[in-house]
């Protein structure tokens, strides 16, 4: 980072400056300290001479050695102002991430509130009640500063909180203030010291213009704004008793936004990347899934809604049970993940979540209160996300966000922890673990992050794992590994396992019973050896012929589904494909099918189910319009 710094004439002009001015402050006090303060009644007012290149004031005292002095002062004052403004705004700015709801968005509008206000009026309103002085005049600036500074964390944070290694963290119960400083700030810290950096200089600036009104630093002591003011009135006879403590603000101002700036855009370039109200058709009650023995998970009902959007996704109901691994598939946009979501408590606001049965693992959510609630979810329910990376925090070593869940949730020493954290690395087949848990994200593979997510679900009390589209972004060879792993997991641990993914290729390989949604709904549910007899559902059956096989006909084109998924307001009066539909009659746009429960542990929603091995009835070119 030096390096790239001192290469650019900005950037080695402020690390030169800012150097020479802390060197200065250290060494100009025993240096120049006496010649500053020596009264001599014969030099009184003298403009520049050999002895006193600058001048001296009305009692006769070198202005440069002065000026040379007030350094220290200066940059004290101004980073105990900077130091106050990073006290009050960063926790200002950070605490809407982890409070949420009403209190979030109350700081939130605070902190914009704020911002609205001129700093320098607030400074000099804070100094006047304060008193006059250089107190008075630090927590002024400092105060003026914090908006600021507030503001930017806001906006940083608000990048982060979204991550799902932050989600992670929640429904492990780990604690608010746990999350700030582990999770999010360390992966905002970056920007916001380079930005504070460039308030160093603006708050020394503002300290000097607050001492030379006469706000701040009081007679004997002193600074550049006090000396600028004492001489402002002999600028136009000895212009350099002006001049020096003029060209020492401004150059002090110059070095940290110079330095500031470089250090920004540097960051900057490592960083960057390669109202409409809800559906007013009226949604009957799905018929509840059947009902079996040892389910770990039981949801009737589900519905999740946005304001202006609709449902998003409608009467979902989801049975899994012990040693199970249930799939569910779907178009991108057709409720899956969002479904996972709710589940495990993470519905983003302003979603709303509405179930008339959630029972995990033999115990009822909806009669909890929100911390029994995320003590159940934080022991009993792990999720892997499609994006490992997004899901391990950057700025923490892996073997760090594995021990983490062993002592918050079984109380483990730390020592004890980070055994466990490389028991469970070995548990998923990564080499050499004791090594690896030193390492951050960053120097594992894609399947090696993925398998560290897994093993960070791993724990004795986990009953439900929610896999969502793990595998999306691997290559069929890692792909293959982690679906292996997934199935072991569920055999070794006796955990129910809900994967979900829009590849239904992939669903029959490791799953007992297949789930597949359509805007927002459950359409058909099967077991996944039916899969090859032939599903009923028209879309299930589009879906399975757009897979080519080694046995697809080559001199045809693909197989696809025309047209489009409804979205969430969207919705028609009657069933959702039927629009996409090559069954369609008018019943099926018209009215909505009910969804069925059948022989076999099946269910449908269809008004004309089809039968038989899935041919290429779904293939769309140009002479049959499908």
């Amino acid at each position: 980072m030096m390096r790239r710094i001192l290469r650019s004439p900005a950037g080695l002009a402020g690390v030169v400056l800012v150097t020479a001015l802390i060197v200065l402050a250290v060494v100009a006090p025993p240096i120049w300290g006496d010649r500053a303060a020596r009264i001599d009644a014969a030099e009184i007012l003298q403009g520049h001479s050999p002895g006193h290149p600058l001048g001296t004031d009305s009692v006769g005292r070198d202005i440069f050695a002065r000026v040379l002095v007030a350094t220290r002062p200066s940059l004290v004052l101004a980073f105990l102002a900077t130091l106050i403004g990073v006290v009050v705004g960063v926790p200002l700015g950070a605490l809407p991430a982890v409070l949420g709801g009403r209190a979030g968005r109350f700081l939130a509008s605070t902190v914009n509130t704020l911002v609205a206000v001129p700093g320098l009026l607030l400074a000099m309103f804070t100094s006047v009640v304060l008193g006059l002085g250089a107190r008075g005049a630090v927590i002024g600036i400092g105060v003026a500063t914090a908006p600021v500074l507030a503001r930017l964390t806001l906006t940083l944070t608000s990048s982060v909180v979204g991550s799902d290694y932050v989600a992670a963290a929640r429904v492990l119960r780990v604690p608010r203030g746990r999350i700030l400083t582990r999770h999010i700030l360390p992966n905002v810290a970056e920007p916001l010291i380079l930005n504070i950096t460039m308030i160093m200089g603006s708050a020394l600036l503002g300290l000097a213009g607050l001492s030379f009104l006469g706000l701040g630093t009081q007679p004997p002591s002193y600074d550049w704004g006090r000396m600028l003011s004492e001489g402002l009135g002999r600028a136009y006879v000895n212009p350099e008793v002006a001049l020096g403590p003029a060209a020492a603000i401004m150059l002090a101002g110059i070095a940290f936004n110079l330095l500031g700036e470089r250090l920004a855009r540097l960051a900057a370039r490592e960083t960057a990347p390669a109202g409409r109200a809800a559906s007013a058709v009226e949604e009957p009650a799905a018929d509840p899934a059947p009902e079996g023995t040892g389910d770990i998970l039981e949801l009737d009902g589900l519905s999740v809604t946005f304001p202006g959007a609709g449902s998003a996704v409608r009467d979902v109901s989801l049975r899994v049970s012990s040693g199970e691994v249930v799939g569910v598939v779907g178009e991108s946009g057709s409720g899956k993940s969002l479904t996972a979501q709710a589940i495990g408590g993470l519905v983003p606001y302003p979603g709303t979540v509405r179930t008339t049965r959630h029972r995990l693992d033999d115990r009822d959510l909806d009669t909890l209160d929100r911390a029994e609630r995320r003590r159940l979810l934080g022991t009993t329910l792990a999720m892997v996300f499609q994006d490992p990376m997004a899901s391990l925090n950057p700025a923490l070593r892996v073997g760090t966000q594995l021990a983490e869940v062993p002592r918050v949730h079984a109380g483990l020493s730390r020592t004890a922890a980070r055994r466990r954290a490389i028991d469970l690395l070995g548990r998923v087949r990564i080499s050499d673990p004791a090594r690896r848990a030193r390492q951050r994200p960053h120097e594992f593979s894609g399947g090696m992050r993925q398998r560290a997510t897994i093993a960070m679900g791993l724990m004795d009390s986990t009953r439900l794992l929610i896999a969502d589209e793990p595998t999306t972004a691997l290559d069929v060879t890692v792909q293959r590994q982690i679906l292996d792993l997934i199935g072991e997991v569920s055999a070794d641990n006796g955990a129910g396992v809900l994967f979900i993914s829009h590849d239904v290729a992939v669903v029959s390989q490791i799953c007992d019973r297949v789930v597949v949604m359509y805007a927002g709904r459950v359409v058909e549910e099967l077991p996944v050896g039916d899969l090859t007899s032939g599903p009923a559902h028209p879309y299930t059956r589009a879906l399975l012929a757009s897979l080519p096989d080694m046995n697809t006909d080559r001199d045809r084109p693909l197989a696809t589904i025309p047209g489009r998924p409804p979205g969430p307001g969207e919705l028609p009066t009657g069933c959702a494909f039927a629009p996409r539909c090559a069954y369609a009659t008018d019943t099926c746009h018209e009215e909505r099918p009910s969804l069925e429960n059948l022989p076999g542990g099946r269910r449908l929603a269809c008004w004309h189910p089809r039968s038989g091995p899935v041919g290429a009835e779904h293939v769309h070119d140009e002479e049959d319009g499908r």
